[in-house]
C-alpha cells in the first residue's frame, strides 16, 4: 500500500482489499489518525472488499457507520460502471451528496469533494 498526504487528506493505493470487515475499516481509520493526524481519506476501489459492493451483506452499511462514528470523510476512486444494481447505484448517489463517503472516478474529484 503507497500513502501521500495531499491537502491533510491521505490518498492511499492499494492492489489488495485493506477493507475486508468492519473491524478492518475501523483500524485502518485509526492508522491513518494516529499515523497521519488527518480524518480524510482517499482508497481506491481494489482496497475495498466487493462485498462491500453487495447491498445485501450489509458490510456497506456497518463501514460507513465507522466513519461516520469516527468522523471520517473517504471518497473511494474507481470505475463503478460494472455495478448495474439500482439500489447501489441509489446508494452511491446519496453518499454523494452526503458528508462521509464519496464514489468518483479519479483521485483528484476525490479531493476536490473531500475538502
Amino acid at each position: 500500500m503507497k500513502t501521500k498526504i495531499i491537502d491533510g487528506i491521505a490518498v492511499m493505493n492499494s492492489t489488495e482489499p485493506l477493507i475486508t470487515d468492519g473491524q478492518s475499516a475501523l483500524d485502518l481509520t485509526a492508522t491513518v489518525y494516529y499515523e497521519q493526524g488527518v480524518t480524510k481519506m482517499v482508497v481506491n476501489k481494489e482496497a475495498i472488499s466487493e462485498d462491500f459492493f453487495k447491498l445485501s451483506t450489509g458490510f456497506a452499511g456497518e463501514v460507513v457507520q465507522k466513519f461516520v462514528n469516527y468522523h471520517f470523510s473517504v471518497a473511494i476512486v474507481g470505475d463503478f460502471s460494472k455495478y448495474t444494481s439500482k439500489p447501489l447505484r441509489d446508494y452511491m448517489y446519496e453518499c454523494n451528496n452526503g458528508k462521509h463517503l464519496f464514489f468518483v472516478t479519479t483521485e483528484q474529484e476525490a479531493i476536490e469533494k473531500l475538502r
